[in-house]
């Protein structure tokens, strides 16, 4: 006679398995569900990223408006086009009573030497004004991020030397019958604006000067001038004395005035030169920080003093 017997109960989902191994027992690593699930891209960076950029585009362009001196048409055009073109045509008409060197050498030389005017004193300018208009404190108690903050007040007067050094050069060719072959207007464009990065970068580091000298765009004349003739821009470098040679191969704009004129009689782009020019104005470029990062933290610390 058959004998009913209980069916097994089903198990239990949420009992554990006394098969499966404890992941709680001692020595037993137990996973992180964040290492499971993978690495999780952070909204914080890509934020502090476009923040950045947004200090650098929009603060560049707000303090290039308010503390440029030139920005009004008249001013632009007079002072940043007509002057550089006039500065061309004297040395080029210098250079034919003197013989030294020929057309193309001035040309060449001054078109990328145009730029200094915009580059060393809006560099200076970005800063030193500042001061001159009291505004500085605000720029200094801002929690912002200090190399953005700076580097984006440099950014405008890149573009600025660019369009200075393509109208200078423009001019020349249309006045003066300079001829430059097509295939190396890509790499001249390049040279160019090598050379107003490091220039602003170089202008950038003189206008930190601004936090601690009163008079600092005596030492802007002073550096504009020191360009002129140390870069081999109007003054071939090999008739320099060699202290001479030795400080232009440290300041902008001497590399790319050399690539310049290789590139016009159709050599190719050597990018040593364009590499040079970089690397000094990155050189520049972080003198300036650390020179306003030390007058910043000197004038904290004077103010502290003055308060006790």
């Amino acid at each position: 006679m058959p004998v009913n017997t209980p069916a097994p109960a089903a198990p239990d989902p949420t009992s554990p398995d006394p098969a499966a191994p404890d992941p709680a027992a001692p020595g037993r690593a137990v996973p992180d569900p964040a290492v499971l699930a993978g690495p999780l891209p952070s909204p914080g960076v890509r934020r502090r990223i476009a923040s950045a950029a947004r200090l650098v585009v929009i603060g560049g362009a707000l303090s290039y408006r308010a503390l440029f001196n030139w920005t009004t048409p008249p001013m632009f055009v007079g002072t940043l086009l007509v002057g550089p073109l006039l500065q061309l045509l004297f040395f080029v008409f210098l250079g034919r009573q003197l013989q030294v060197a020929d057309d193309r050498f001035y040309l060449l030389g001054n078109a990328v030497v145009a730029a200094s005017t915009a580059c060393v004193y809006g560099g200076t300018m970005a800063i030193a004004n500042e001061r001159r208009y009291g505004t500085l404190g605000a720029v200094l108690l801002s929690p912002r991020s200090r190399a953005p903050l700076w580097f984006g007040r440099a950014l405008p007067y890149v573009l600025n030397g660019l369009v200075i050094s393509v109208f200078t050069l423009g001019s020349a060719c249309l006045l003066l019958g300079l001829r430059i072959p097509l295939g190396a207007l890509p790499g001249l464009a390049a040279v160019l604006l090598a050379a107003s990065a490091g220039c602003s970068a170089f202008g950038l580091a003189l206008g930190a000067l601004g936090l601690r000298f009163r008079d600092v765009f005596l030492i802007s004349n002073v550096a504009s001038s020191v360009l002129l003739l140390l870069t081999g821009a109007n003054v071939p470098r090999e008739n320099l004395p060699e202290w001479m040679r030795a400080v232009g191969g440290v300041l902008p704009m001497t590399h790319a005035a050399e690539t310049a004129r290789e590139l016009s009689v159709g050599a190719g782009l050597d990018g040593r030169g364009i590499a040079a020019e970089l690397a000094i104005g990155a050189g520049y470029a972080l003198l300036a920080v650390v020179l306003l990062t030390v007058f910043e933290r000197g004038s904290r610390r004077r103010a502290t003093l003055d308060v006790m």
